[in-house]
């Protein structure tokens, strides 16, 4: 049975078939990153696995999610026909949402992070050493404005426009596995771990759940945002195994032991501890996303945002 999540407004153009949006989501994905990433790549802030290297590097790549977040603001507007609102920038208290959602994905970094050190994974090599350098600091504040932009973007892309077009052509569990497929085929290199592939596949699960429980996107955005920048500034240890090369916020740690225990070069989201915490978060927003669909639509009673 379709079902429709974030607002009942029908939408007035072409909804892709379930199983081309993943499809098509790639394809605007890859179409729209190209220019950028072939533009970091001449000026040499690419690494030999094309990340970016450094602060500017990651600043740089703004360019290249912006080129995606237009793609699909473009195809939801001229193809879709439908409002930014019906894929999940709806809702009140948008900012405060955000913010929450930023909070709790610094606070369940950190508790991974701990949890790890605590295990024997990290072992601490100096304490807080961006507070020794002014212009560390300035960069990682850049750095989390952009980490907003990039999260947020991957948000209304993923869990916004396709989780929702999925949703409305087919019923929520193919829009909980198909967009969680997308996402991590997008994630997926030939040196990731079946562990990393886990994690990534798990973590959008998650982020499926939030949304349907919350119906929006705005803090799973800012739970996003949140985890990246202090994953990536806070303690000198890659995001998504890639390096920001800036001192530690919090404490510069190096891991020692296993790479199943601390991720080794693909950071904490490669640890057992992070696949363990998201799957227990997914089962716990899953089990409450069920209380909110008392009516078969996903949209709640009295219209209530939470």
């Amino acid at each position: 049975m379709t079902q429709m999540i974030f607002s009942d407004e029908p939408a007035k153009g072409w909804i892709p078939p379930s199983i081309a949006a993943p499809f098509i989501c790639i394809l605007l994905f890859v179409i729209s990153m190209l220019p950028g990433d072939l533009g970091l790549s001449y000026l040499g802030l690419t690494d030999d696995r094309g990340s970016p290297l450094g602060p500017l590097g990651f600043c740089l790549m703004l360019a290249s999610f912006i080129a995606v977040g237009l793609a699909v603001s473009g195809w939801v507007r001229w193809v879709e026909k439908r409002s930014l609102a019906s894929v999940g920038l709806c809702g009140e208290q948008r900012l405060k949402k955000f913010l929450i959602g930023l909070a709790l994905g610094i606070a369940m970094m950190g508790a991974v992070v701990t949890a790890i050190a605590l295990s024997g994974g990290y072992r601490v090599a100096d304490l807080a050493p961006a507070f020794a350098s002014p212009a560390a600091l300035g960069w990682i504040a850049l750095l989390l404005a952009c980490f907003t932009v990039q999260a947020s973007i991957e948000e209304f892309v993923f869990r916004g426009w396709l989780f929702s077009t999925i949703m409305r052509r087919w019923n929520t569990t193919a829009a909980y596995i198909l967009s969680s497929a997308a996402f991590t085929f997008l994630h997926f290199s030939p040196r990731t771990s079946l562990l990393i592939l886990a994690m990534t596949f798990v973590f959008a699960i998650f982020a499926c759940a939030w949304v349907r429980r919350s119906n929006s996107i705005w803090g799973v955005m800012g739970w996003h945002t949140g985890w990246n920048w202090f994953g990536g500034t806070g303690f000198d240890v890659p995001i998504t195994g890639l390096e920001s090369y800036l001192p530690a916020l919090v404490v510069k740690l190096v891991p020692v032991g296993p790479a199943w225990l601390n991720g080794a070069g693909e950071g904490p989201e490669g640890s057992v501890f992070t696949l363990a915490m998201l799957t227990v978060a997914s089962l716990s927003l899953l089990l409450l996303a069920r209380s909110r669909e008392p009516n078969g639509t996903g949209i709640p009673r009295s219209g209530h945002q939470p």
